[in-house]
Formats: C-alpha cells, structure tokens, sequence
C-alpha cells in the first residue's frame, strides 16, 4: 500500500494532487509540521532531512515532491502521467518536471528574500528569465505534452499556482492565468486543494 506522509499547507500539495489524478489506493499519513512530528525518529527513518512529503510503496522509500511524482507516475505505468522510457516525449518531460523544483522555487527564493545574485552563477538564472521562459512554452500547448497532461504539469501546475495566486510574488500572465485555470479546473486538483487545506 502506498503511504503518504504529509502536512496542511505544505510542499505536499503535488505529491497529493499527483496520487489523486493517478487513481491509486493510497493512505495519508498526517505528519503536522506546526508541531514538529517530521522530526520524530520514525519519520526521520523514511526522511532523514524531517521534511514532506515522503513516501512508502512496499519495501521503497522516498521523499521530495517532483522525485514522489517522477517515482509513482514510472512505477504505475497504467496511470498515464509519464511518457514511456522510449517515447521521444520523455526527454521533455523530465525537463519540465525538474522545472519547477531547481528553477520556479529558487526563482521565488530570490523575489522572497530580495537576494541580489548575478544570473551568471545563479544556477536558475534569474526570476525573470524563469518566467519569461515559462511563459513562452506554456503559450504553446495546452499542456507541457501538448494535449496528453502528464506529472511534469503537476510539478509546474502547484508552483505556478503558489506563485501567481497564493502568495502572489509574480504577476498574472495571460498564459499563466489561462494554464492555471485549467489545472484548478480538473476534479483531482479540487480534491487535493481541500485536502492539503487540512
């Protein structure tokens, strides 16, 4: 049985949305962080860095929300969130759910903490350019696959979603508003919302 572990208002957002689009039987394990329960020694067996979500599937283990969505969409095949390993497709998906974690998140690291770094070191590049580039590829297709959604729109779908409507650190976009509304507007992403709403 796959586990869960989870938290309200956390990174566990994509991790949940991701299990609800697949279909699958899975348990959450409510892990509250506002009163420190990912720091118990049997949390820290699963994460040693007391961080969610994390997840069990049988005998494997794993925590960081994009590697949860890259393990459950190849582990399930039947899902159909993930280009199969021969499909030409799959080199751009994997670029794309990487995405969000090594580039929109430290972009919003840098507009939240006002961190001057010349984006010729900073790995991301810039806050700017994160977005603009964004914007010009979600200008294209409906979704990152074109018309097959896939965990990769998972990954860019939460983090868009937190940057332009949550915290509203990055302006709307027309692409930005128009992707977002089709994520909110898809039945898993409803269930996931009120279910990380704790």
């Amino acid at each position: 049985m796959i586990k869960l572990y989870w938290s309200p208002r956390s990174r566990s957002f994509s991790a949940i949305w991701l299990l609800e689009e697949s279909g699958l039987a899975y348990e959450r394990v409510l892990t509250d962080i506002s009163t420190g329960a990912q720091k118990s020694p049997d949390f820290l067996k699963i994460n040693p860095m007391g961080k969610v979500p994390a997840l069990t599937d049988g005998d494997a283990q794993l925590a960081e929300a994009a590697a949860i969505c890259a393990y459950i969409a190849d582990r399930y095949p039947e899902t159909k969130l993930a280009p199969e390993t021969t499909d030409p497709k799959r080199a751009r998906y994997l670029q794309w759910l990487f995405f969000s974690p090594s580039c929109i998140e430290p972009a919003l690291i840098q507009l939240f903490t006002k961190l001057e770094v010349p984006t010729s070191t900073a790995a991301w590049g810039s806050a700017a350019q994160v977005f603009d580039v964004l914007d010009a590829e979600l200008q294209k297709e409906p979704w990152i696959l074109g018309d097959q959604f896939s965990a990769a729109d998972i990954a860019i779908g939460a983090g868009l979603n937190f940057a332009v409507r949550v915290f509203k650190m990055v302006p709307p976009r027309p692409s930005f508003e128009a992707y977002i509304d089709r994520c909110v507007a898809r039945p898993a992403f409803q269930r996931a919302e009120k279910i990380a709403a704790g």
